[in-house]
Protein backbone atom coordinates (compact mmCIF):
# COMPACT_ATOMS: atom_id res chain seq x y z
CA UNK A 1 0.00 0.00 0.00
CA UNK A 2 1.67 3.04 -0.72
CA UNK A 3 1.74 5.59 1.58
CA UNK A 4 0.94 9.54 1.44
CA UNK A 5 4.76 10.85 0.92
CA UNK A 6 5.44 7.98 -1.73
CA UNK A 7 7.32 9.35 -4.82
CA UNK A 8 5.90 7.80 -7.53
CA UNK A 9 7.56 7.71 -10.94
CA UNK A 10 5.63 9.60 -13.34
CA UNK A 11 6.09 10.20 -17.15
CA UNK A 12 7.06 13.58 -18.65
CA UNK A 13 4.49 15.41 -20.88
CA UNK A 14 6.27 18.35 -20.77
CA UNK A 15 7.85 19.91 -24.16
CA UNK A 16 10.98 19.79 -23.15
CA UNK A 17 11.92 18.32 -20.06
CA UNK A 18 13.84 20.49 -16.78
CA UNK A 19 12.72 23.76 -18.35
CA UNK A 20 13.30 26.60 -15.70
CA UNK A 21 12.89 29.78 -17.35
CA UNK A 22 14.89 31.12 -19.88
CA UNK A 23 16.45 35.00 -20.53
CA UNK A 24 13.36 37.34 -20.27
CA UNK A 25 11.09 34.68 -18.52
CA UNK A 26 11.28 33.41 -15.05
CA UNK A 27 9.64 29.86 -13.89
CA UNK A 28 9.51 29.47 -9.82
CA UNK A 29 7.72 27.41 -7.62
CA UNK A 30 6.38 28.76 -4.18
CA UNK A 31 4.67 26.75 -1.57
CA UNK A 32 1.29 27.32 -0.94
CA UNK A 33 0.04 28.98 2.10
CA UNK A 34 -3.36 28.10 3.69
CA UNK A 35 -6.31 30.92 4.67
CA UNK A 36 -4.27 31.79 7.58
CA UNK A 37 -0.96 32.32 5.99
CA UNK A 38 1.15 28.98 6.99
CA UNK A 39 2.55 26.84 3.86
CA UNK A 40 0.56 24.05 2.91
CA UNK A 41 3.06 20.65 3.31
CA UNK A 42 3.89 19.39 -0.92
CA UNK A 43 2.42 21.93 -2.92
CA UNK A 44 3.20 24.88 -4.53
CA UNK A 45 2.26 27.77 -7.16
CA UNK A 46 4.06 28.00 -10.21
CA UNK A 47 5.11 32.05 -10.87
CA UNK A 48 5.77 33.00 -14.40
CA UNK A 49 7.22 36.35 -14.75
CA UNK A 50 7.74 38.52 -17.56
CA UNK A 51 11.53 39.53 -16.78
CA UNK A 52 11.91 42.78 -18.93
CA UNK A 53 11.18 45.92 -16.83
CA UNK A 54 13.41 48.09 -18.71
CA UNK A 55 11.28 47.94 -21.71
CA UNK A 56 8.06 47.39 -19.33
CA UNK A 57 7.88 43.29 -19.49
CA UNK A 58 6.97 43.72 -23.48
CA UNK A 59 8.09 40.30 -24.83
CA UNK A 60 10.37 39.54 -27.49
CA UNK A 61 9.92 36.27 -29.83
CA UNK A 62 12.13 34.30 -27.45
CA UNK A 63 10.54 35.29 -24.81
CA UNK A 64 7.30 34.34 -26.14
CA UNK A 65 8.53 30.83 -26.66
CA UNK A 66 9.87 30.33 -23.28
CA UNK A 67 6.07 31.56 -21.94
CA UNK A 68 4.79 28.80 -23.97
CA UNK A 69 6.90 26.24 -22.24
CA UNK A 70 6.62 27.39 -18.66
CA UNK A 71 2.80 27.16 -19.33
CA UNK A 72 3.06 23.97 -20.02
CA UNK A 73 5.47 22.81 -17.25
CA UNK A 74 2.76 24.48 -14.62
CA UNK A 75 -0.14 22.92 -16.53
CA UNK A 76 1.67 19.50 -15.90
CA UNK A 77 3.28 19.77 -12.50
CA UNK A 78 1.25 17.22 -10.07
CA UNK A 79 1.56 19.33 -7.19
CA UNK A 80 1.02 22.89 -8.34
CA UNK A 81 -2.47 24.24 -7.39
CA UNK A 82 -2.67 27.53 -9.56
CA UNK A 83 -0.36 29.30 -11.82
CA UNK A 84 0.49 33.33 -11.01
CA UNK A 85 1.03 34.80 -14.42
CA UNK A 86 2.96 38.40 -13.91
CA UNK A 87 5.91 40.84 -14.75
CA UNK A 88 9.14 41.96 -12.76
CA UNK A 89 9.35 45.05 -10.85
CA UNK A 90 6.23 47.61 -9.91
CA UNK A 91 5.99 49.61 -13.49
CA UNK A 92 4.15 47.26 -15.74
CA UNK A 93 2.72 43.50 -16.02
CA UNK A 94 3.30 43.36 -19.76
CA UNK A 95 2.75 46.15 -22.16
CA UNK A 96 2.16 43.97 -25.30
CA UNK A 97 4.77 43.30 -28.04
CA UNK A 98 8.60 44.21 -28.09
CA UNK A 99 8.15 47.72 -30.14
CA UNK A 100 12.14 47.50 -31.15
CA UNK A 101 11.73 43.86 -32.46
CA UNK A 102 8.47 44.82 -34.29
CA UNK A 103 9.81 47.77 -35.82
CA UNK A 104 13.82 47.07 -36.61
CA UNK A 105 13.03 42.87 -37.79
CA UNK A 106 9.20 42.38 -38.79
CA UNK A 107 8.21 45.53 -40.13
CA UNK A 108 8.00 45.28 -43.87
CA UNK A 109 8.42 41.28 -43.50
CA UNK A 110 4.82 39.57 -43.52
CA UNK A 111 5.82 36.33 -44.25
CA UNK A 112 8.35 36.64 -41.05
CA UNK A 113 5.67 38.74 -38.78
CA UNK A 114 3.18 35.45 -39.69
CA UNK A 115 5.58 32.99 -37.95
CA UNK A 116 6.01 35.16 -34.81
CA UNK A 117 1.91 35.20 -34.67
CA UNK A 118 1.73 31.37 -34.80
CA UNK A 119 3.77 31.57 -31.78
CA UNK A 120 1.69 34.27 -30.29
CA UNK A 121 -1.40 32.59 -30.90
CA UNK A 122 0.41 29.56 -29.36
CA UNK A 123 0.76 31.39 -25.60
CA UNK A 124 -2.40 32.65 -25.73
CA UNK A 125 -4.00 29.08 -26.53
CA UNK A 126 -1.01 28.30 -23.34
CA UNK A 127 -2.49 30.14 -20.66
CA UNK A 128 -6.54 29.19 -22.36
CA UNK A 129 -5.72 25.34 -22.26
CA UNK A 130 -3.59 25.42 -18.73
CA UNK A 131 -4.93 22.51 -16.63
CA UNK A 132 -4.44 24.58 -13.65
CA UNK A 133 -6.47 27.85 -12.86
CA UNK A 134 -4.32 31.42 -14.01
CA UNK A 135 -3.74 34.47 -12.04
CA UNK A 136 -2.76 37.47 -13.98
CA UNK A 137 -1.16 39.82 -10.87
CA UNK A 138 -1.27 43.41 -12.73
CA UNK A 139 1.87 44.81 -11.08
CA UNK A 140 2.02 47.73 -13.50
CA UNK A 141 0.53 48.66 -16.69
CA UNK A 142 -1.44 46.11 -19.05
CA UNK A 143 -2.02 47.64 -22.42
CA UNK A 144 -1.76 45.89 -25.77
CA UNK A 145 -0.53 42.51 -26.06
CA UNK A 146 -0.47 42.55 -22.51
CA UNK A 147 -3.78 43.31 -21.75
CA UNK A 148 -4.70 40.37 -24.50
CA UNK A 149 -2.50 38.10 -22.46
CA UNK A 150 -3.79 38.88 -19.11
CA UNK A 151 -7.52 38.76 -19.88
CA UNK A 152 -7.05 34.79 -21.50
CA UNK A 153 -5.93 34.59 -17.58
CA UNK A 154 -8.82 33.26 -15.22
CA UNK A 155 -8.47 35.92 -12.74
CA UNK A 156 -6.98 39.35 -12.38
CA UNK A 157 -5.37 40.42 -9.01
CA UNK A 158 -4.48 44.59 -9.52
CA UNK A 159 -2.34 46.97 -7.97
CA UNK A 160 -4.42 50.06 -8.11
CA UNK A 161 -2.00 52.11 -9.85
CA UNK A 162 -1.93 49.71 -12.67
CA UNK A 163 -4.27 51.14 -15.82
CA UNK A 164 -5.20 49.25 -18.89
CA UNK A 165 -6.15 49.82 -22.26
CA UNK A 166 -5.12 49.24 -25.96
CA UNK A 167 -2.85 50.71 -28.66
CA UNK A 168 -2.83 49.12 -31.72
CA UNK A 169 -5.06 51.67 -33.92
CA UNK A 170 -2.56 54.59 -32.57
CA UNK A 171 0.55 52.74 -33.28
CA UNK A 172 -0.74 50.54 -36.45
CA UNK A 173 -2.44 47.66 -35.99
CA UNK A 174 -5.37 46.03 -34.63
CA UNK A 175 -6.41 44.12 -31.19
CA UNK A 176 -6.85 40.92 -33.08
CA UNK A 177 -4.73 39.35 -30.69
CA UNK A 178 -7.11 38.56 -28.22
CA UNK A 179 -8.85 41.98 -27.14
CA UNK A 180 -11.36 41.93 -30.10
CA UNK A 181 -12.61 38.56 -28.37
CA UNK A 182 -12.33 38.87 -25.06
CA UNK A 183 -12.82 42.70 -24.15
CA UNK A 184 -16.74 42.29 -25.12
CA UNK A 185 -17.15 39.03 -23.25
CA UNK A 186 -15.88 41.30 -19.77
CA UNK A 187 -17.19 44.61 -20.27
CA UNK A 188 -19.78 44.73 -23.09
CA UNK A 189 -19.47 45.61 -26.91
CA UNK A 190 -19.49 49.40 -26.28
CA UNK A 191 -17.05 49.62 -23.46
CA UNK A 192 -14.76 47.04 -26.00
CA UNK A 193 -15.36 49.38 -29.02
CA UNK A 194 -14.13 52.21 -26.68
CA UNK A 195 -11.21 50.96 -26.03
CA UNK A 196 -9.92 49.22 -28.69
CA UNK A 197 -10.92 51.63 -31.01
CA UNK A 198 -9.98 55.07 -28.59
CA UNK A 199 -6.85 53.73 -27.13
CA UNK A 200 -7.41 55.48 -24.07
CA UNK A 201 -6.48 53.57 -20.61
CA UNK A 202 -8.92 53.17 -17.53
CA UNK A 203 -7.87 53.32 -13.59
CA UNK A 204 -7.48 50.04 -11.92
CA UNK A 205 -10.95 51.12 -10.27
CA UNK A 206 -12.52 51.58 -13.69
CA UNK A 207 -11.23 48.11 -14.56
CA UNK A 208 -13.15 46.80 -11.57
CA UNK A 209 -16.40 48.68 -11.75
CA UNK A 210 -16.43 47.40 -14.99
CA UNK A 211 -15.79 43.46 -14.78
CA UNK A 212 -12.27 43.33 -16.19
CA UNK A 213 -10.25 42.34 -13.12
CA UNK A 214 -11.38 39.76 -9.93
CA UNK A 215 -9.56 42.60 -7.53
CA UNK A 216 -7.88 45.54 -6.61
CA UNK A 217 -5.54 46.54 -3.82
CA UNK A 218 -3.20 49.88 -2.69
CA UNK A 219 -0.01 49.11 -3.43
CA UNK A 220 1.40 53.19 -2.30
CA UNK A 221 3.01 53.70 1.32
CA UNK A 222 3.14 57.24 2.16
CA UNK A 223 4.54 57.55 6.14
CA UNK A 224 4.51 54.27 6.48
CA UNK A 225 0.60 54.01 5.79
CA UNK A 226 -0.82 52.20 2.69
CA UNK A 227 -3.15 54.61 0.47
CA UNK A 228 -5.67 54.70 -2.60
CA UNK A 229 -4.05 56.02 -5.42
CA UNK A 230 -4.09 59.52 -5.64
CA UNK A 231 -4.90 59.71 -8.99
CA UNK A 232 -8.17 58.64 -8.87
CA UNK A 233 -11.47 59.98 -6.34
CA UNK A 234 -14.53 58.61 -4.82
CA UNK A 235 -16.78 61.04 -6.79
CA UNK A 236 -19.49 59.18 -6.09
CA UNK A 237 -21.73 56.57 -4.20
CA UNK A 238 -23.68 53.86 -5.44
CA UNK A 239 -27.11 52.93 -3.51
CA UNK A 240 -25.49 49.56 -1.92
CA UNK A 241 -22.60 51.84 -0.19
CA UNK A 242 -19.87 51.03 -3.14
CA UNK A 243 -18.01 53.96 -4.23
CA UNK A 244 -17.89 54.98 -7.93
CA UNK A 245 -13.50 56.12 -8.47
CA UNK A 246 -13.11 58.95 -11.15
CA UNK A 247 -10.07 60.93 -12.08
CA UNK A 248 -9.27 64.13 -10.42
CA UNK A 249 -11.38 66.96 -11.66
CA UNK A 250 -9.20 69.82 -11.33
CA UNK A 251 -5.85 70.68 -11.64
CA UNK A 252 -5.21 71.64 -8.32
CA UNK A 253 -6.01 67.99 -7.23
CA UNK A 254 -4.24 66.17 -10.06
CA UNK A 255 -0.87 68.15 -8.91
CA UNK A 256 -1.62 66.94 -5.43
CA UNK A 257 -2.01 63.48 -6.06
CA UNK A 258 0.92 63.19 -8.36
CA UNK A 259 3.07 64.73 -5.14
CA UNK A 260 1.80 62.27 -3.13
CA UNK A 261 2.72 60.01 -6.24
CA UNK A 262 6.41 61.01 -5.85
CA UNK A 263 6.51 60.84 -2.09
CA UNK A 264 5.57 57.65 -1.50
CA UNK A 265 6.93 54.21 -2.29
CA UNK A 266 5.46 50.83 -3.85
CA UNK A 267 4.49 48.00 -1.50
CA UNK A 268 3.36 45.31 -3.53
CA UNK A 269 3.03 43.27 -0.53
CA UNK A 270 -0.36 43.45 -0.39
CA UNK A 271 -0.72 42.24 -3.68
CA UNK A 272 1.17 39.38 -2.82
CA UNK A 273 -1.23 38.76 -0.34
CA UNK A 274 -4.31 38.98 -1.88
CA UNK A 275 -2.78 36.61 -4.68
CA UNK A 276 -2.43 34.44 -1.87
CA UNK A 277 -5.24 34.64 -0.76
CA UNK A 278 -6.87 33.94 -3.74
CA UNK A 279 -4.86 30.58 -3.74
CA UNK A 280 -5.31 29.59 -0.46
CA UNK A 281 -9.71 29.25 -1.63
CA UNK A 282 -8.77 27.15 -4.86
CA UNK A 283 -6.56 25.19 -2.68
CA UNK A 284 -10.01 24.00 -0.70
CA UNK A 285 -11.99 22.85 -3.85
CA UNK A 286 -11.55 19.11 -5.37
CA UNK A 287 -8.56 19.53 -8.03
CA UNK A 288 -10.84 17.85 -10.91
CA UNK A 289 -14.43 19.56 -10.04
CA UNK A 290 -12.77 22.85 -10.08
CA UNK A 291 -10.40 22.15 -13.61
CA UNK A 292 -13.59 21.33 -15.49
CA UNK A 293 -15.34 24.52 -14.13
CA UNK A 294 -12.83 27.00 -15.06
CA UNK A 295 -12.89 24.61 -18.78
CA UNK A 296 -16.02 25.02 -19.03
CA UNK A 297 -16.10 28.94 -18.14
CA UNK A 298 -13.03 29.82 -20.96
CA UNK A 299 -15.28 27.62 -23.32
CA UNK A 300 -16.51 31.54 -24.17
CA UNK A 301 -13.16 32.86 -24.95
CA UNK A 302 -12.33 29.95 -26.48
CA UNK A 303 -15.34 29.90 -28.75
CA UNK A 304 -14.14 33.39 -30.17
CA UNK A 305 -10.68 32.68 -29.82
CA UNK A 306 -10.58 29.37 -32.24
CA UNK A 307 -12.84 31.23 -34.62
CA UNK A 308 -10.98 34.40 -35.10
CA UNK A 309 -6.92 33.45 -34.67
CA UNK A 310 -5.83 32.45 -38.09
CA UNK A 311 -7.68 34.73 -40.14
CA UNK A 312 -6.65 37.80 -37.70
CA UNK A 313 -2.73 36.21 -37.65
CA UNK A 314 -2.82 36.61 -41.69
CA UNK A 315 -4.25 39.73 -41.16
CA UNK A 316 -1.84 41.29 -38.66
CA UNK A 317 1.17 39.85 -40.92
CA UNK A 318 -0.26 41.66 -43.92
CA UNK A 319 -0.76 44.55 -42.00
CA UNK A 320 3.69 44.77 -41.80
CA UNK A 321 3.55 45.87 -45.20
CA UNK A 322 1.39 49.39 -44.46
CA UNK A 323 0.42 51.01 -41.14
CA UNK A 324 2.56 48.44 -38.68
CA UNK A 325 5.08 49.47 -40.75
CA UNK A 326 5.25 53.13 -39.91
CA UNK A 327 3.26 53.19 -36.81
CA UNK A 328 5.90 50.72 -34.50
CA UNK A 329 9.04 52.49 -36.68
CA UNK A 330 7.29 56.33 -35.43
CA UNK A 331 7.06 54.74 -31.82
CA UNK A 332 10.15 52.87 -32.07
CA UNK A 333 12.54 55.67 -33.57
CA UNK A 334 10.39 59.20 -32.51
CA UNK A 335 11.46 60.96 -29.09
CA UNK A 336 9.56 61.03 -26.41
CA UNK A 337 6.75 62.73 -27.13
CA UNK A 338 6.76 62.45 -30.83
CA UNK A 339 6.01 58.90 -31.54
CA UNK A 340 3.45 58.90 -33.71
CA UNK A 341 2.52 59.60 -37.44
CA UNK A 342 0.71 62.82 -38.43
CA UNK A 343 -2.40 60.88 -38.77
CA UNK A 344 -4.57 63.48 -40.42
CA UNK A 345 -1.50 63.71 -43.01
CA UNK A 346 -1.85 60.19 -43.91
CA UNK A 347 -5.88 60.21 -44.36
CA UNK A 348 -5.38 62.94 -47.12
CA UNK A 349 -2.67 61.37 -48.80
CA UNK A 350 -4.55 58.39 -49.18
CA UNK A 351 -7.62 59.96 -49.74
CA UNK A 352 -5.59 61.40 -52.90
CA UNK A 353 -4.16 58.31 -53.97
CA UNK A 354 -0.72 57.51 -52.73
CA UNK A 355 0.30 54.25 -52.57
CA UNK A 356 1.84 52.20 -49.44
CA UNK A 357 5.61 51.63 -50.37
CA UNK A 358 8.85 51.57 -48.40
CA UNK A 359 9.25 55.38 -49.62
CA UNK A 360 5.62 56.03 -48.23
CA UNK A 361 6.30 54.49 -45.52
CA UNK A 362 9.28 56.72 -44.79
CA UNK A 363 8.00 59.92 -45.38
CA UNK A 364 5.78 59.32 -42.65
CA UNK A 365 8.03 59.06 -40.03
CA UNK A 366 8.51 61.98 -37.89
CA UNK A 367 11.35 64.46 -39.63
CA UNK A 368 14.79 64.97 -38.54
CA UNK A 369 13.84 68.62 -37.52
CA UNK A 370 10.75 66.91 -35.61
CA UNK A 371 12.85 64.97 -33.93
CA UNK A 372 15.16 67.01 -32.59
CA UNK A 373 12.18 69.68 -31.47
CA UNK A 374 10.70 66.79 -29.83
CA UNK A 375 14.04 65.93 -28.03
CA UNK A 376 14.56 69.41 -26.85
CA UNK A 377 11.33 69.27 -25.37
CA UNK A 378 10.75 66.04 -23.86
CA UNK A 379 14.54 65.16 -23.11
CA UNK A 380 15.36 62.50 -25.59
CA UNK A 381 14.71 59.08 -27.01
CA UNK A 382 13.76 56.60 -24.04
Amino acid sequence: MSTLHEIHAFKSHDLVDGFDGAEGVLYERRPCVDRKGREVEDLFTAWITLDNPAQFNSYTTDMVKAVILAFRRASNERDVVAVVFTGAGDRAFCTGGNTAEYAEYYAGRPDEYLQYMRLFNDMVTSILHCDKPVICRVNGMRVAGGQEIGMACDFSIASDLAVFGQAGPRHGSAPDGGSTDFLPLFVGAERAMQSCTLCETWTAYEALSHGLVTDVVPVLRVDGELIRNPLVITDRWLEDGRPVWGRPKTDAALTAGKKLLREGTIDLASLDRAVEELIAKLTTTFPNCTRKTIESVRKHKLAHWDRNRESNRSWLALNMLTEAAAGFRAFNEGPKGQREIDFADLRRRLSHGERWTPEFVETLLPSAEEQAVGAGSNGGSR
